[in-house]
């Protein structure tokens, strides 16, 4: 990654080719150019914009970012372009000018397949592309060597994002962010409209290693709060009383707190789907080499049952209705 960083910065700085302005394939299509309080060639493109992404695009739209959105669903774009949003028709057609790239999308797999050798292309000459959502780390790794292969003058931001639906909506996202130094003052800006904090950890991957550890200690807190609840009603314990007695105390974290009340209310709309939350379960138990952590490989299995019952597209709180088949 050092070498990309140092081949990246000299490309920049010769110029070697310009593109021109402009925003879509044709005359008749959205055109971009001119500057605004952020600066030149401030547009931002989000491809995948589900329940993340949406919020993310949202946010940088009402903080007067010029906001490019592509998703295979057209509904999706369709309430972002209400918004204010530009709705591109290709991937290729939302990264064209963009000075950040953000991807919001949920396996390694996906992530190529949108943005393919050709979309990588497309990108604007030293644009940043921040890969967001969660892939794992050899997934990361390979994506950053292909796009510096393909695109050196463009820098890649490996910066998965820990929060669900309610912080992605008040730009209170955690970012974990690595990659190129060069990178950091082009993302910054947008980073600071979708997130309260950034943390920077190294070269390009760091960042997904954290997620995973991140996201193991979240998943085990989750689960925790299910088996927890079912005690309780197993021992005629009410719920309320138990959330009285955690609250403010050495116990009560608010990832635990906003799950267990989802639970109590029996309220499984998702904020972040049980299927994606079991995806990040085993890409840590992949990461750390297969059977070597027991609970998380126990809670793998017990969430792919869960998924399997039907409860994939639920809160990851639906891990509690999990529990009632084992009565």
């Amino acid at each position: 990654m050092v070498l990309v960083a140092l081949i990246s910065r000299v490309l920049m700085a010769g110029r070697l080719r310009r593109r021109q302005p402009g925003y879509g394939g044709s005359e008749e299509g959205l055109r971009i150019t001119g500057t605004d309080e952020h600066g030149e060639n401030s547009l931002v493109a989000v491809l995948g914009v589900g329940i993340m992404g949406s919020a993310m695009a949202r946010n940088l739209i009402a903080a007067g970012w010029r906001t490019a959105v592509w998703d295979r669903s057209g509904s999706a774009t369709a309430a972002l372009a209400d918004a204010g949003a530009l709705a591109a028709a290709s991937p290729e057609e939302a990264v064209k000018d963009a000075r950040v790239v953000i991807t919001m999308l949920p396996t390694g797999e996906v992530v190529n397949s949108v943005v393919s050798d050709g979309v990588a292309e497309a990108f604007a000459e030293g644009a940043a592309w921040a890969q967001m959502g969660t892939i794992g780390v050899s997934a990361t790794v390979r994506i950053a060597e292909r796009l510096g292969r393909v695109r050196p003058d463009v820098f890649f931001v490996d910066a998965p994002v820990s929060g669900s639906k309610g912080p992605a909506e008040s730009g209170q996202l955690l970012i974990l962010a690595s990659g190129p130094h060069a990178a950091e003052a082009i993302v910054s800006p947008v980073f600071s409209v979708i997130g309260r904090k950034t943390v920077w950890l190294g070269e390009a991957g760091q960042g997904s290693r954290m997620k995973l550890v991140v996201n193991a200690y979240m998943s085990t807190l989750i689960e925790g709060v299910a088996e927890a609840l079912e005690l309780a009603d197993r021992l005629g314990i009410d719920a309320d009383r138990l959330a009285e007695s955690i609250e403010g105390g050495p116990l009560d974290a608010p990832i635990a707190d906003a799950k267990l009340h989802k639970m109590e209310r029996a309220d499984f709309a998702p904020e972040f789907p049980l299927q994606w939350a079991l995806k990040d379960v085993d890409l840590a138990v992949e990461a750390a080499g297969g059977d070597t952590l027991p609970l998380l490989n126990a809670l793998s299995r017990q969430w792919r049952a869960a998924v399997a019952d039907g409860h994939g597209r639920e809160d990851v709180s639906a891990a509690r209705l999990a529990l009632r088949g084992h009565q």
